[in-house]
């Protein structure tokens, strides 16, 4: 009895702790077997901080300017935004993991795909949680291989979805009567337009995605990628064509290819300038909020290639050592309501996809979906699907990245 009763006050206080300093890692597996209403209760009156890209000004403001000041009201939160590389963030949580911290400074990661992988395999995240959340419960398709699998990592519940985005390139109009719809008409466009084309570093998010539909194309379409894992000997001798083809316009592109844009925002903003005549992005309604901003011409319209373009499920995750687990997973539940991710759909905020399942909404949010218009820059519905191609094993991430530089950027 004496050893139930110090059981019960170490408990007590486990929760009390948790109430007045932010749950952390003791404990959290007594946390995930909470009643919701109690989980709310202990996240009242903390702070998340969410760690995530920050390339983007749309989804900087959607999270700033709309979802925090929400999530403050609705549930006494307040939700602080990091812009961090989540390489850098990955990296940072395995240091921490190695010297035994176990309370860190991260609450919510926005990953998938090679981090997520990495992240999971080195055991950096919380856990199984996506599962215990209301609105992944009443609204996600939870059979959904996107759902399921990261770029074919099983996700087991340790990431919730938090949007689907698929790639497009944007061109000013206004210089461009037709943009190049294949490979081959790019590399022409280049060469007859010196300087007023480039693309992001291989180690970018969206500069790599750029890259690997290159690399669908060389190894003979995506289907032969999907037939087999990762095979490097066998992508190696498939993708000659591909640096051959990025070595030829090299010459000719901005600054004669001798450097290249750090990064997405970077190259926005040589798109904004009128230095190049096209950016692109892993979001096919992205520019939509930069043209109502001013940011970009009106002229600005969006395509893909005849070949097709990559599209995605990416998530939301909460580290090992979070220090506030109960207001991670109340943040993440409201970002996964339909009314965030039906605001994050108009191209005033954030403009992507939503990750619910539309058939799993009531009859009168499924007419607020119908009435979203995504602007005028955005593809329609049919020819992304029509054009939708699948994300391969993420460990071609990072032979692109490697490759690139040793293949493209270190040859004359």
């Amino acid at each position: 009895m004496k050893s139930l009763k110090g059981l019960s006050i170490i408990f007590l206080f486990l929760l009390s702790a948790c109430n007045n300093n932010q749950p952390n890692r003791h404990g959290a597996e007594n946390l995930l077997q909470q009643e919701w209403k109690d989980i709310i209760e202990l996240a009242s009156g903390t702070e998340v901080n969410i760690f995530m890209w920050g390339g983007d000004e749309g989804i900087n403001s959607y999270i700033d300017d709309w979802v925090a000041p929400r999530l403050l009201e609705n549930h006494d939160i307040i939700l602080t935004r990091t812009p961090m590389d989540t390489e850098n963030i990955l990296q940072k949580l395995l240091t921490e993991k190695k010297a035994g911290k176990d309370s860190g400074t991260i609450d919510v990661i926005w990953v998938n795909g090679e981090n997520f992988k990495n992240a999971k395999e080195n055991e950096l995240l919380l856990g199984a949680f996506s599962n215990k959340l209301p609105n992944v419960q009443q609204y996600v398709d939870l059979e959904s291989l996107d759902v399921q699998y990261d770029f074919g990592t099983s996700t087991e519940n340790m990431e919730a979805p938090w949007g689907k985005v698929q790639f497009v390139l944007a061109y000013n109009s206004a210089n461009i009567a037709e943009p190049p719809r294949t490979f081959e008409e790019l590399k022409v466009w280049v060469q007859e337009n010196e300087g007023k084309f480039t693309y992001p570093e291989a180690s970018d998010f969206t500069g790599n995605a750029f890259l690997r539909h290159l690399m669908y194309e060389a190894a003979g379409g995506v289907d032969q990628l999907l037939s087999r894992s990762f095979d490097e000997q066998y992508i190696y001798t498939q993708s000659q064509e591909m640096w051959t083809y990025l070595r030829d316009i090299k010459p000719f592109l901005w600054r004669s290819g001798e450097t290249y844009p750090q990064d997405l925002a970077a190259l926005d903003r040589l798109y904004s300038d009128g230095e190049v005549w096209m950016t692109m992005g892993y979001n096919e309604a992205r520019v939509e909020s930069l043209i109502e901003k001013g940011i970009f011409p009106d002229s600005t319209k969006t395509f893909v290639f005849d070949s097709g373009s990559i599209g995605n499920t990416h998530f939301l995750t909460i580290p090992y050592n979070s220090p506030n687990v109960t207001g991670a997973m109340v943040a993440i539940n409201y970002l996964l309501s339909p009314e965030a991710q039906l605001k994050k759909m108009e191209p005033s905020m954030w403009g992507e996809n939503m990750a619910l399942d539309p058939t799993k909404l009531s009859e009168d949010l499924q007419k607020q979906l119908r009435h979203v218009n995504r602007g005028d820059s955005v593809l329609s519905s049919e020819v992304l699907k029509d054009h939708l191609l699948p994300e391969v094993d993420s460990l071609y991430v990072n032979w692109v990245k490697e490759t690139w530089q040793n293949e493209v950027v270190q040859t004359p």
